[in-house]
């Protein structure tokens, strides 16, 4: 049940588009808040239009992209370049909790919708705003995107070999982690301060800033006058033998042994116990070269073997298919099917990554929606009459889906 959710009751109004507000928003709504996407009367979230291209996938299948950040949502356009848009965005803040947005500073402003506006409309509302660099600062205005923000946050200078360029991560860590997961966090923050306070606030997101809050370890070094640390001189960035990965007989495995009761476990275990005072040699040194030799003798299959018998914090580096289909995943429930309409069947999607006791979050309340599906639902739940939204949709300030027009899906399946 729906209302038994942690969030239930929490609306939300979600002006974000591809990655980082969305992934916000579906952990909102995952956990029972009303979210509804507010899309343009144009093309509406990029994430419909311009997906990432997959090796073998057809295209109409693409629109996974945007099903996997837009389940249990709701989706209503808006032209918010009109008066008439912007006052039924007006309308629906007043009943809204929270507003999320991911435009430049300045934009929301210059269409008449900014902070100051929405607060004179419903002082309660907690407006979220992610952006490279914040609201304020002399980087406000640059465009950019996670690899320029993990580049300016010293990131990126950290990652990989000394003798290498700065390695890319697969995974957008400024995005997600510096921006969806910080502006969720900031969401609950103030609106558990506005329980007591009864009033909202501007919630100030830096994906820049969230990245290098990141860094938090290795910045104490620096403000402690140590020399800024180098890349492949981390201990936990590839900088000591007993903390990195290394290349099997058929792939990778990663061996964490930083405590040295399990170094010595794994050196007993290949019988080199002569290996146990260089754990914390760097790369390139003669243990180094000893151990990847040793790594390299075996495969990933004998190594896990090995880990089982020894406990040394040893695993395989698995393909993201493997670890789709692994029975760990399996059991958390990381994996699940959610059902689509349009579909030929249940489609698979990651689950909810964080477990609440007595109120899990739900992955199957809604489908993802179709662009525009719920313009006339939500108008009408705050008020509008069957005129009004028709005289609305006439003059263009709002529109429903775009029907069977080929010229704009709405990956729906």
């Amino acid at each position: 049940m729906s209302d038994r959710l942690p969030l239930h009751g929490l609306r939300v109004l979600d002006l974000s588009r591809l990655l980082p507000g969305p992934f916000c928003s579906l952990l909102l709504a995952d956990f029972g808040a009303d979210v509804v996407k507010v899309e343009d009367t144009g093309a509406g979230d990029y994430a419909r239009w311009a997906p990432p291209r997959f090796e073998g996938v057809e295209a109409s299948a693409a629109g996974a992209f945007f099903l996997a950040l837009n389940r249990n949502k709701r989706s209503i356009r808006i032209d918010l370049k009109t008066e008439a848009g912007r006052e039924v965005l007006l309308r629906l803040v007043r009943d809204a909790d929270v507003l999320l947005e991911s435009f430049r500073p300045g934009v929301m402003d210059r269409l008449g919708v900014g902070y100051e506006r929405l607060r004179a409309e419903n002082p309660r509302l907690v407006h979220c705003a992610i952006t490279g660099f914040g609201q304020d600062g002399p980087w406000r205005d640059r465009p950019g995107h996670d690899l320029n923000y993990l580049g300016l946050a010293g990131l990126l200078d950290l990652t990989g070999e000394a003798d290498g360029p700065p390695v890319q991560p697969a995974g957008q860590i400024a995005d997600l982690g510096g921006g969806a997961l910080m502006a969720a966090f900031a969401i609950l923050a103030a609106l558990r301060e506005r329980d007591r306070s009864g009033e909202g606030q501007l919630v100030d997101v830096s994906m820049t800033d969230g990245a290098l809050s990141w860094t938090a370890m290795l910045a104490a070094r620096v403000f402690a006058g140590a020399a800024p640390p180098r890349r492949g001189a981390l201990e936990l960035g590839g900088g000591i033998v007993c903390y990195r990965p290394y290349a099997a007989a058929d792939g990778w495995v990663t061996l964490g042994a930083l405590e040295p009761k399990f170094w010595a476990a794994w050196c007993r275990g290949v019988g080199r116990e002569d290996l146990v005072d260089h754990q914390f040699d760097p790369p390139g040194s003669d243990a180094h070269r000893e151990v990847e030799a040793i790594f390299a003798a075996r495969t990933r299959a004998e190594w896990a073997a090995f880990a089982a018998e020894h406990e040394c914090c040893l695993e395989p580096v698995l393909t993201l298919d493997e670890a789709l289909a692994s029975e760990h995943v399996r059991a958390r429930g990381m994996v699940v099917e959610v059902d689509q309409p349009g579909a030929p069947g249940p489609l698979r999607a990651l689950g909810v990554p964080v477990r609440l006791s007595r109120t899990p979050g739900d992955p199957h309340r809604r489908p993802g929606p179709a662009l525009g599906e719920h313009t006339a639902e939500v108008l009408a739940e705050a008020g509008y009459g069957e005129a009004e939204i028709a005289a609305l949709m006439a003059s263009g300030a709002v529109t429903g889906p775009p029907g069977a027009d080929p010229t704009q899906p709405s990956f729906r399946a």
